[in-house]
């Protein structure tokens, strides 16, 4: 079978529509928060532009398969994030916050939750709450270094959850008292072995919210870059989880965990690529256009010229490793995995080297938000250390791999 790298008829299509709908109205985010100064504040601003997105039906075609493929939407996410990274996030965060339902989930439960992704109209959030205050890199590990702590309990027919979470994307939904679903990782046997302690409940919104007795936003980080993501730290205290909600079997959340990061971490390639991209196409017309005090532009130098042919072969780098991985997970090649995982990584880390030799590239100039490249820079920033830290998380599931005793070297590449 011939190796093919392009994209379907339909998949084309889909790209530009998505181009299209970015340029007219994603364009907007930007000036829309820019002088807006609280992370609640940008957030809120950017709710006309997500609700946009969902009336165009692009909300649908990013809700996990079997609904929608891994190209696809990776298609839709190098458009978005190559102009705004802030709705397009909020957008791809419900991807990893409705996984572990796709995966795991009762038919019954995920009709319930996966309903409001799927209309045309509203603004419905998700979020998968993992990550705790302290750290979560060793969630799975037993007492005293364990990185989840929140607790579930089990009282007759529902969950008890006590707990606190951040990082959590749009957890705290558009009001500061809950997303539309929240997938929370807790510790519901604290005496168990790692891979028995932890189960995931699907936590479902009620009408109005929740109350600030039970679910409380206690903070919003003001992040370096993606000034209009929202990323709280929230706590819960007795919030009652119906029986029903467990997701999987009991014990089963460590494997669920894992199953659920490992399609997003190809995701995050494709957001370095689209970073990428933007921040080549300025500094390519910068070089065709600018003088910088001399004779010819710029782009007439050598050292310009080979910088930028340097960029752009580590982004077409990026680009086939992020989307054979998409196309991978779509298949459930055996390397699927493993290509995620060396996406996430290679991509997150080159949009930095990247983006900052770019930099360099249009000079002092660019160090001033004037120019756009300071702020790709700072959302790159993000792509190592979040979907799993690169070091703490990603690094280490490639490791684990290769000292497994049946690791083939020649897996990922489809050729055991």
């Amino acid at each position: 079978m011939p190796i093919d790298f392009s994209i379907t008829p339909a998949q084309k299509e889909l790209q530009q529509s998505a181009r299209r709908f970015a340029h007219q109205v994603l364009r907007g985010v930007a000036p829309a928060i820019r002088h807006l100064p609280t992370a609640d504040e940008r957030f809120q601003a950017t709710r006309p532009f997500y609700e946009a997105l969902v009336q165009a039906g692009f909300m649908r075609r990013l809700v996990p398969a079997p609904f929608g493929g891994m190209v696809e939407m990776a298609v839709i996410t190098e458009e978005f994030h190559a102009v705004d990274v802030n709705v397009s996030l909020t957008a791809l965060a419900n991807l990893l916050g409705l996984t572990p339902l796709l995966i795991a989930g009762d038919a019954e439960l995920q009709a319930r939750c996966l309903a409001p992704f799927l209309s045309p109209s509203g603004a419905p959030l998700a979020g998968f709450a993992s990550s705790e205050p302290g750290g979560s890199a060793n969630f799975a590990s037993p007492a005293p270094g364990e990185g989840v702590r929140t607790v579930a309990r089990r009282e007759g027919e529902h969950w008890i959850v006590d707990g606190a979470k951040q990082w959590v994307s749009s957890a705290t939904g558009w009001d500061g008292r809950g997303a539309d679903v929240l997938c929370l990782v807790c510790r519901t046997d604290p005496q168990a072995e790692p891979a028995q302690a932890l189960s995931v409940l699907a936590a479902e919104r009620p009408t109005g919210g929740w109350g600030a007795d039970c679910f409380r936003h206690e903070h919003s980080f003001d992040t370096l870059g993606h000034r209009g993501h929202l990323t709280p730290r929230f706590s819960l205290q007795g919030l009652r989880i119906p029986a029903g909600n467990l997701i999987g079997p009991q014990g089963g959340g460590q494997a669920l965990v894992e199953a659920s990061f490992s399609g997003t971490a190809a995701l995050v390639g494709v957001m370095a690529l689209a970073l990428m991209r933007a921040a080549f196409d300025f500094a390519l017309n910068f070089a065709r256009t600018e003088k910088c005090g001399g004779v010819l532009p710029i782009l007439e130098h050598q050292a310009v010229g080979y910088a930028l042919a340097d960029a752009k072969m580590a982004m077409e780098a990026v680009r086939s490793l992020s989307y054979r991985a998409c196309q991978a997970q779509d298949i459930q090649a055996p390397g699927a995995h493993e290509l995620s995982l060396q996406a996430k990584v290679f991509g997150s880390e080159t949009a930095v080297r990247v983006i900052t030799e770019l930099m360099r590239v249009v000079g002092v100039n660019s160090y001033d938000h004037a120019l756009p490249l300071a702020g790709w820079l700072q959302d790159a920033l993000a792509l190592p250390i979040f979907d799993g830290g690169n070091m703490g998380i990603r690094r280490r599931q490639l490791h684990d791999m290769m000292r497994a005793p049946g690791y083939d070297p020649l897996g990922a590449s489809g050729g055991a």
